[in-house]
């Protein structure tokens, strides 16, 4: 490593940001290029389908880093650009304006897209989806209060939207397709409860309906579902997951499966080439297979990983996952992946607001969504991570102090 090499990041998001600044802080002495297809320098997604929405902040108030920041680790952004190919014998990128540009090292934080919906009627004029700042920016200039907003998914993304905009004065409907909102992600107790909050605020929300058209003259009308039922619409959100980009890494010859298959080191095949994000598929040591998480903070963390590896240090990966989601005046934190459990504990009743649902694998601890629980989330984290052993009737007991069960298990 010289003062004459040179690093690209391919992905202007939170990892490509993230590991920017992080190869730099690991001994990077050479160029660091970071490139991203949007115009804006890397933002913060979360606050997009939140406070942005709403006006509570503005563009300029969501970038992950202030300018001087990659002033000060010499990083040279070019932004509006998109890379086309990887030649990866010739060590060089192709940009869709034909230029090239030569690396040493190569770091893929291409992200995910949104999955789009692919129905009659679904590029008419007032239907959108929400990835981006432009997609936010967009929406804004629709939302009216008293208009009627259909949200198609019943996903984290559709419900802080439906929250946002209902907060906004607008008619809410949320369509999903499967027998319950956030059915794919979260027990039973959770749907019921978020189904509940969402109708009390005056959601309509409506289950195993799908979108099959959108009807209007140029502009979205209405909604027509499979099950005869046909809505008005002002405007339209589709909120139905993301697919990873992994097209780069695939034509140039990368291991794809559900995304960018890449180590505890976050390596690829080829030795100098990592990735890190949404579009990793990777390894966990703590839930012992391989996944691909969308989350801010495991692209944060992976980064960081990322980096070292660019820089020869062997750093492996090992983080827990976390999520959080905010809606109206409920904060969801959660700690683990549930992949697998077969029980859910209760700890506190969801008609307070305030309570953790545990997730047990026999009597293995794997995950827990904690609602207005901040203290329980940050010791959810401890048991998840240190994979400690406690009594489901001792998680299920608010009288129990959680913070001395976790020091008395971690003791023994």
């Amino acid at each position: 490593m010289n003062d004459q090499q040179t690093c690209i990041i391919i992905g202007a998001s939170h990892a490509g940001a993230q590991l920017a600044t992080s190869v730099r802080k690991e001994g990077w002495q050479g160029r660091i290029l970071l490139i991203g297809d949007e115009p804006q320098a890397p933002y913060h997604r979360p606050p997009l389908s939140k406070a942005l929405l709403m006006q509570e902040k503005t563009a300029g108030e969501l970038d992950i880093f202030k300018p001087t920041v990659y002033d000060k680790a010499g990083v040279e952004l070019q932004l509006g650009r998109r890379v086309k190919a990887i030649d990866r014998a010739g060590k060089t990128l192709i940009l869709d304006n034909n230029e090239t540009l030569p690396y040493d090292k190569l770091a893929l934080c291409t992200g995910a897209r949104v999955r789009t919906l692919d129905i009659p009627g679904a590029d008419l004029a007032g239907v959108h989806y929400l990835r981006t700042l432009a997609d936010a920016e967009a929406i804004q200039q629709q939302v009216k209060p008293g208009a009627k907003a259909v949200i198609v998914g019943g996903g984290y993304i559709g419900l802080e939207t439906a929250a946002s905009l209902r907060k906004l004065g607008m008619e809410v409907t949320v369509l999903e397709m499967m027998n319950r909102v956030l059915e794919r992600v979260t027990a039973p107790q959770l749907s019921d409860y978020y189904s509940r909050l969402h109708r009390q605020q005056g959601v309509n929300i409506i289950t195993n309906a799908q979108a099959q058209a959108i009807l209007g003259n140029g502009r979205v009308q209405q909604v027509q579902c499979n099950n005869d039922l046909v809505l008005d619409a002002d405007l339209v959100i589709i909120g139905i997951g993301v697919i990873p980009n992994t097209e780069l890494a695939a034509a140039a010859g990368l291991a794809i499966e559900n995304g960018i298959v890449v180590d505890e080191f976050a390596g690829t095949g080829d030795p100098d080439i990592v990735a890190a994000g949404d579009c990793t598929f990777h390894p966990n040591d703590l839930l012992g297979y391989r996944l691909r998480l969308e989350s801010v903070p495991n692209a944060m963390e992976q980064a960081k990983t990322a980096a070292a590896t660019l820089c020869g240090k062997a750093r492996a990966y090992h983080a827990l996952p976390w999520f959080w989601s905010d809606q109206y005046h409920i904060k969801l934190q959660i700690a683990g992946f549930n992949k697998g459990y077969d029980r859910v504990v209760l700890r506190g009743s969801p008609d307070s607001h305030q309570f953790v649902a545990w997730y047990l694998q026999g009597d293995k601890i794997l995950a827990a969504d904690c609602i207005n629980s901040p203290r329980e989330f940050m010791q959810a984290k401890k048991i998840i991570g240190q994979q400690l052993a406690l009594k489901a009737t001792d998680l299920a007991d608010c009288q129990q102090d959680l913070a001395q069960l976790v020091l008395s298990a971690a003791a023994a």
